[in-house]
């Protein structure tokens, strides 16, 4: 048996399958707590992981990690959103903390785009983009099956596209406008205004700008318009370049579902393509879920 570990900037899950696009059960969840880094998720990873090991007889690990990678070495370069993971051993630390003898290592959203080409949103179509929309903006190519890995240390990392020429710091990014955590930046300074009042929220996210939209608040619409209409772009260039059969855009962020999200992302991104493409290419939600992560490291543990 195997176990699948998705390493997120907001969230940790383990489960445990065969790697063939079923699980035993639903994957165990855990929220990462920021102010505690890399040490306070691998003390959870430590405490469930052996418990899982024991009980399904684990023999191999597959990790999704939330930042790029490398995997030939099993260390992880940076994760974008906690502080800890600069060039960690992580495939070691899982061998030795797990007990298991083989562990492999994967960028989550790459991961994500192995299970939903396999298994999900993607299956029988070639080839296959995925991309998350959630704490932070990453990217994944299959085609033929298999991950495209480039050369280097990463690959398809839409995210960190520039969006145009004055976007001369490396911090002036696709995600820095467009993900999740750019989106309740964006929004701290709505926090007061009199339509969040019957909400109380402790801070404004792309679920509350929805709600406000649709009751007629223009800044809301306005901070998403810019979140989605950057992001459409992105996905414009990225069509026009592999020219994809289906794009598979998952995470926190298009959980908004598709008037607030979908529909305005497929019109940015038909504004924006090469126009012989138009219409060779369909948009669509995950069909595996939150688990779509842990599917893609089962099958790298495969």
């Amino acid at each position: 048996m195997l176990l699948g570990i998705e390493i997120g900037g907001t969230k940790l899950q383990l489960g445990v399958g065969p790697g063939d696009g079923t699980l035993i059960a639903e994957p165990l969840r855990l929220s990462v707590d920021r102010d505690k880094g890399a040490a306070g998720i691998r003390e959870q990873i430590a405490a469930l992981g052996r418990e899982l090991v024991a009980r399904y007889g684990v023999s191999s690990v597959g990790v999704g990690f939330g930042g790029p990678v490398d995997a030939a070495t099993g260390r992880t370069i940076k994760s974008h959103q906690i502080t800890g993971w600069d060039d960690f051993p992580l495939v070691e630390w899982c061998r030795q903390t797990l007990g298991v003898a083989r562990c492999t290592l994967g960028n989550d959203a790459d991961l994500a785009a192995l299970a939903e080409a396999r298994y999900g949103a993607g299956r029988g179509r070639d080839p296959v983009f995925y991309v998350t929309v959630g704490t932070g903006i990453g990217g994944g190519f299959v085609r033929g099956g298999k991950l495209y890995a480039g050369h280097g240390p990463a690959a398809a990392e839409i995210g960190h596209l520039r969006p145009g020429l004055d976007a001369l710091n490396s911090h002036d990014t696709v995600e820095s406008i467009a993900s999740g955590l750019a989106i309740e930046r964006a929004a701290e300074h709505l926090r007061d205004e009199e339509v969040f009042a019957p909400l109380k929220p402790a801070k404004i996210t792309a679920k509350e700008l929805a709600w406000a939209a649709a009751r007629g608040h223009a800044p809301s619409q306005a901070i998403l318009n810019r979140a989605i209409n950057t992001l459409g772009w992105a996905l414009a260039q990225m069509i026009t370049l592999l020219a994809p059969q289906r794009v598979v855009v998952g995470g926190g962020v298009p959980l908004l579902g598709e008037e607030p999200f979908y529909a305005p992302l497929r019109q940015a991104v038909a504004r924006y393509v090469f126009p012989p493409l138009a219409g060779s290419y369909e948009i669509l939600p995950p069909a595996l879920g939150e688990a779509m992560v842990v599917h893609g490291a089962l099958a790298l543990a495969a």
